[in-house]
C-alpha cells in the first residue's frame, strides 16, 4: 500500500494530450494516483512534470523537490526530449539518468521508471532515433536492475503501437494510450487494475501509398515545422509552464480520473 506518489518528467507524465472535459490534462500518472487514492485514505499526490523538459532540467528542477518529499512511490520518465533533439550525447544522457535514478531510489520506497517509445514508422529519421533510444533503454534496464527500480517497458508494449493510441502530432499518446500505460504501471506495482485498459493489439488498416504521403505532408506542416522553429529559436513548449500539482496533496477517491 502506498500513501504518497510523486510523478516526474515531461509531457508524457504531465498528461498531454489526454484532456478532461474542463480542458485540463489528465494522463497516466493522474490515473494511477486515482486508483491508489481509492484504496488509501489520506493518499497524497504531486505531479512535477512539465512539457518539453530535458533531462538536465528535470535533474535540477524536479528531482530535488521529489527527494525532499520522501514519497512512498515515484514515477519517473525522462530523456525523450533529449533523444529527439538534433544533437544528443547518449553517453552523457545515460550517466545522468543513472545518477538521477540512484537519488530517487534512495529517497522513495518504490520507483517506477520508463523506457522510451519506439519511433520507427511514426517520426522522421525514425531509424536514427530508434538507435539512440535502444541504447538509452538498455541502460535504463541495467540501471534499474542494479538499483532496484521497476521498469515499465514502453518499447516492447505492443498494444501501444496501434494508431488509436497516438495523438495526431505523433509525439504524444492519446487518452487510450495513457489508460494503457496506467494499467501497466499498476501491474508493475502488483496492484489490481480497474483502470480502463483497452490496449490489446488490433489489426490496423494499412493506408495506401498516396494517402500515407498526404498524411505525412500534412503532419510536417502542422506539427514538425513549428517544432523545428521552436528549436531554432531556443524555445520550448514548456516555457512559462508550471507543474500542475507541485506539492503533495491529499486526494479524495477518484478525483482525477473524471
Amino acid at each position: 500500500m502506498y500513501a504518497s506518489f510523486v510523478a516526474l518528467g515531461d509531457s508524457f507524465t504531465e498528461g498531454l494530450v489526454d484532456l478532461r472535459d474542463d480542458g485540463t490534462y489528465r494522463g497516466w500518472a493522474d490515473l494511477v494516483a486515482s486508483e491508489l487514492a481509492a484504496k488509501t485514505p489520506g493518499f497524497r499526490y504531486a505531479n512535477l512534470a512539465v512539457r518539453g523538459r530535458r533531462l538536465d532540467q528535470i535533474s535540477w528542477e524536479q528531482v530535488p523537490r521529489a527527494v525532499a518529499m520522501r514519497p512512498d512511490l515515484v514515477g519517473f520518465a525522462a530523456g525523450g526530449n533529449d533523444l529527439i533533439s538534433f544533437r544528443c550525447d547518449v553517453v552523457t544522457l545515460i550517466r545522468a539518468m543513472h545518477e538521477m535514478l540512484d537519488r530517487l531510489v534512495r529517497a522513495a520506497r518504490t520507483v517506477v521508471v520508463f523506457t522510451g517509445f519506439d519511433p520507427r514508422g511514426r517520426l522522421p529519421m525514425g531509424r536514427l532515433l530508434a538507435a539512440r533510444t535502444e541504447t538509452y533503454n538498455a541502460s535504463i534496464r541495467d540501471s534499474s536492475a542494479q538499483l532496484g527500480a521497476h521498469v515499465v517497458d514502453l518499447w516492447t508494449m505492443s498494444g501501444l503501437y496501434q494508431p488509436r493510441m497516438w495523438a495526431p502530432d505523433r509525439l504524444h499518446i492519446s487518452a487510450e494510450g495513457h489508460a494503457l500505460v496506467a494499467a501497466a504501471v499498476l501491474r508493475a506495482l502488483g496492484e489490481r487494475v480497474s483502470t480502463n485498459d483497452q490496449g490489446l493489439p488490433q489489426q490496423a488498416g494499412r493506408q495506401g501509398w498516396l494517402p500515407a504521403r498526404r498524411s505525412d505532408a500534412e503532419w510536417l506542416g502542422t506539427y514538425f515545422a513549428p517544432w523545428v522553429a521552436r528549436k531554432v529559436r531556443g524555445r520550448s513548449s514548456g516555457d512559462l509552464i508550471e507543474p500542475k500539482l507541485p506539492d503533495l496533496t491529499i486526494l479524495p477517491a477518484h478525483p482525477l480520473a473524471q
